[in-house]
């Protein structure tokens, strides 16, 4: 499939059976009880301009540009704060709700450096987008008075830059170490015009801080603050691959984002139902392999292990294979047989090798690597509730 960001809604859809209608617009919306005025908005075809809101985390309702106008309300509320009512008439396009967005979105403009053309995001920033959609064409304030332009860069993550000077302190990035992945690395530290994102009070830089690298910070921004070195060094995809994660045996989607035949990010893929659009630090940007020169791109077999490697069919090698099992079966026995599996197998791949072991082989010589590094899990598990499988569903 080529690039394209994946949908976002704005707010997390909600689980209510119940059924409310409203108006957007002039269309009949149905959606389920609970569901926020702007999520109601894009699931009907509708655009509210957004930049707080997403929809992997609670509603926040800072940034002010998602407001709407609601026939017998008070004022403009913020379409993701707001849930939806029976009968409600809600209107997202009319004359002073473009003018409130583009004055919200002058003053983030006015404090956030214009270097759109050379920087790392350009045409995949959602600020970039959103002062498009309000249809902002100047700033009427200098920059003259005090502003965050000359803010640090820190660069001590191996994986992402964090380039405060383009910050604009909408909080996603901490909610999202908070809501996401529960490691609560990031702050807002400071009030008003000095509020800043902070990696910890005790901590200098990310690197340094308790951030354990998985990338939620990065997915959530929606500008070029948290950017990952790679896209800044290789440039932006120009096609996506949805696939899973190799790593281990969850089995997590990602989208790799891809230009030409080179892998330039993996992305967790929001519709995956092990991850749930979310990632470890190895899934997320420990993909060096995919690139590496000495990566292994077809079956290789020897006859010594004094003779070089040479490349041959995956018929060739299933039959080479199953040919040296069988002659050693036959001089030395099924039990000279045995398979071990790796804790990057499946529940599915593991049972087949054992399947293969036991019933191709004749041997019950199997095992899994899993064993031995989930032993102090079975352990603990045993010893606090009487039995060592875990009892919960995936989720």
């Amino acid at each position: 499939m080529g690039y394209a960001p994946q949908a976002d809604f704005g707010t997390p859809a909600a689980k209510s059976d119940r059924a409310i209608t409203l108006t957007i617009d002039g269309r009949a919306v149905t959606v389920p009880e609970g569901t926020s005025v702007m999520r109601a908005a894009a699931e009907s075809g509708g655009a509210i301009p957004k930049l707080c809101a997403t929809d992997n985390m609670a509603a926040f309702g800072s940034c002010r540009l998602c407001l709407v106008e609601v026939e017998g309300m008070r004022g403009t509320p913020a379409s993701c704060t707001t849930p939806v009512a029976g009968g409600m008439v809600v209107h997202t396009q009319t004359p002073r709700l473009e003018k409130l967005r583009r004055g919200v979105m002058e003053l983030y403009i006015s404090d956030h450096p214009l270097d759109c053309l050379t920087c790392s995001a350009n045409n995949d920033c959602e600020l970039q987008d959103a002062a498009a959609q309000v249809g902002l064409r100047d700033v009427r304030y200098g920059y003259a008075g005090d502003n965050h332009l000359a803010a640090p860069t820190d660069a001590s993550n191996p994986y992402f830059d964090f380039d405060a000077s383009k910050c604009i302190v909408c909080s996603r990035c901490v909610r999202a170490c908070e809501e996401v992945q529960g490691t609560f690395a990031l702050t807002i530290d400071g009030r008003g015009f000095t509020s800043k994102v902070s990696a910890g009070q005790a901590a200098d830089d990310f690197l340094s801080s308790e951030c354990v690298s998985c990338g939620a910070c990065v997915q959530a921004c929606p500008t070029a603050t948290l950017n990952e070195k790679a896209i800044t060094a290789i440039g932006k995809p120009e096609r996506a691959v949805v696939t899973t994660c190799a790593y281990c045996g969850v089995g997590c989607t990602f989208r790799a984002e891809m230009k030409g035949e080179q892998l330039v990010r993996m992305v967790p893929w929001k519709d995956g139902k092990a991850n749930h659009g979310h990632s470890c630090v190895k899934g997320r940007f420990a993909w060096g392999y995919a690139n590496h020169q000495d990566r292994i791109l077809a079956p290789m077999i020897r006859e010594t292990i004094d003779q070089p490697w040479r490349e041959v069919s995956w018929d060739e090698a299933l039959r080479y294979t199953a040919d040296r099992l069988a002659a050693i079966k036959a001089q030395h026995g099924a039990r000279a047989l045995g398979g071990i599996t790796s804790s990057r197998c499946t529940n599915e791949e593991a049972y087949l090798v054992q399947k293969l072991v036991r019933a191709g082989f004749g041997s019950n010589n199997v095992d899994t690597c899993a064993r031995v590094c989930h032993s102090p899990t079975g352990y603990g598990l045993k010893t606090t509730f009487g039995t060592s499988a875990g009892t919960q569903d995936f989720d």
